[in-house]
């Protein structure tokens, strides 16, 4: 009779009120050893008891991993991997159990990580999956279960399932992809070495375009994917990466891609190249390999998100390196791109980026040829333009690279500075009390570049900026007051 006792408890056991007289009768302790039986039929039933039973019950549940349920729910699932109402009732056991630090603790020492991914593999509707992503999600809070799922070969599993339902607009595909992007996040996050081996072997050397999709779709990025990008990139794993061969795949790719109206694959590749091209030896492994002038053979899309993306990179190839501005700042038909699109009124976001860009191979190159170069492709005007930003980082970017350029060749831009009345801009800039103290920090420093030129210091001179830079001397920020200082002498200095 014990197999219809244990129906008949896990159907009382639905009743919310028949708990309790379910505990202090001890019909836990008493169904627990039933969890051994060869019996499916009584496997079935003690475990759906079990689990009503101790739903919400903490101490119960803690009670549970004590007496080593964990050992048997691992058994059943691995002995009968094909009874689908078995693994049900034991997954739902597992992810009400697995957010205990015991119950993971007792999973580690366990092949539990086999078994779930064996199941994710096999999962065929939501419902399941949902409920395995359920039991990984907390099982992926635990280090060692962490790396025991990777060797499972977890991530493999995910790169399918994301590929197969990317695009997808069903609320229920919609739900999956979260919960496996959460995942990987998840495993990536803190813990002990293996996990970008795990990752990388997803495809970074066979199947790029899958791993692109994997790691830098827009699905991911819905989550926690940039965080979790920054964890792929981070201590030796970028390095990894590049020594990979990964570039020059990332690169065959875009342009494969770069006529297609989906630009899922170049925007993730582009992600990808932005953030592996921050370490400094990446940058110069990067630069030997020519990469700067393959990226520059995309200048032709006309896409605005990868036009933006393709920015990005290129402004983080060039940060901190002057070698990166010189080849950049000296190509024409990248200037003249640039410029185009410092003129693209309709996207913001592209214009934006193309001007900063622009301030950073000023900023970071040395050449005389490079301010030449940016000068004849009318690029200067843009950003003295730049410096009235609404963003104040921006105009910092544009008053310090026109510094920079200044103090390289000022003859050369001294006439495009009078064009683009840069001194007005400069003497605004200092006179509204809304400038930030670092902007009017540099429009001064900018200001003592310019005073080298007479024909712009006479402009300084007329447009009455000394009186400005003596009430600034007064200014509540020491900096600006020092400035300022600094600023009045060299105006008061004959040339």
């Amino acid at each position: 009779c014990a197999v219809k006792a244990a129906q008949v408890l896990s159907e009382i056991a639905k009743n919310e009120e028949m708990k309790k007289p379910c505990i202090e009768a001890d019909l836990v302790p008493t169904l627990i050893p039933l969890l051994e039986s060869t019996d499916q039929e009584m496997l079935l039933h003690a475990g759906r008891a079990i689990g009503r039973i101790c739903y919400g019950n903490r101490a119960l549940q803690e009670e549970l991993v004590k007496v080593g349920v964990i050992t048997s729910l691992v058994r059943i699932l691995t002995d009968y991997a094909e009874s689908e109402p078995l693994v049900h009732v034991d997954l739902l056991a597992l992810s009400n159990l697995a957010d205990l630090d015991a119950a993971k603790e007792a999973l580690s020492k366990t092949k539990v990580a086999e078994q779930l991914v064996k199941q994710l593999r096999r999962a065929e509707n939501h419902e399941r999956l949902e409920i395995v992503f359920e039991v990984l999600q907390a099982l992926a809070e635990n280090d060692a279960l962490k790396v025991q799922l990777v060797e499972a070969g977890v991530q493999e599993v995910l790169s399918k399932i994301l590929l197969r339902l990317q695009g997808s607009s069903q609320a229920e595909d919609t739900c999956i992809v979260k919960a496996a992007s959460d995942l990987i996040v998840s495993l990536l996050l803190g813990g002990k070495k293996g996990k970008i081996k795990g990752i990388v072997s997803i495809g970074a050397k066979d199947n790029m375009e899958e791993f692109l999709l994997l790691w830098g779709g827009d699905n991911i990025q819905t989550s926690k994917g940039f965080k979790m990008t920054r964890v792929i990139l981070s201590d030796g794993n970028c390095v990894r990466m590049v020594q990979l061969g990964v570039i020059h795949q990332l690169l065959d790719l875009l342009e494969k891609h770069v006529e297609s109206e989906d630009v899922s694959v170049q925007h993730a590749a582009l992600s990808a190249l932005r953030n592996l091209a921050i370490p400094v030896v990446n940058k110069v492994q990067v630069l030997e390999e020519g990469v700067a002038e393959r990226i520059q053979a995309l200048l032709r899309s006309e896409m605005p998100p990868v036009q933006f993306k393709l920015l990005g990179t290129l402004r983080m190839l060039a940060d901190g390196q002057a070698d990166a501005a010189e080849i950049l700042g000296q190509d024409p038909m990248l200037l003249n791109r640039l410029v185009q699109w410092c003129n693209a009124n309709d996207h913001t976001s592209v214009r934006g980026e193309a001007n900063r860009l622009l301030a950073s191979i000023l900023r970071h190159n040395r050449s005389q040829e490079v301010v030449k170069a940016i000068q004849e492709a009318e690029g200067v005007k843009h950003l003295v333009s730049m410096t009235t930003s609404e963003h104040a980082a921006m105009q910092n970017e544009a008053l310090n690279a026109l510094a920079i350029a200044s103090a390289i060749d000022l003859e050369t831009l001294e006439e495009s500075f009078k064009e683009s009345q840069l001194v007005q801009s400069l003497h605004k800039l200092l006179q509204d009390d809304n400038t930030s103290p670092e902007v009017k920090y540099n429009s001064m420093g900018l200001l003592c570049s310019l005073l080298h030129s007479g024909d712009l210091r006479q402009e300084i001179e007329e447009d009455k900026i000394k009186e400005t830079l003596e009430e600034l001397c007064s200014h509540s920020n020491a900096n600006v007051v020092k400035e300022a200082v600094i600023t009045l002498k060299a105006l008061r200095r004959k040339t």
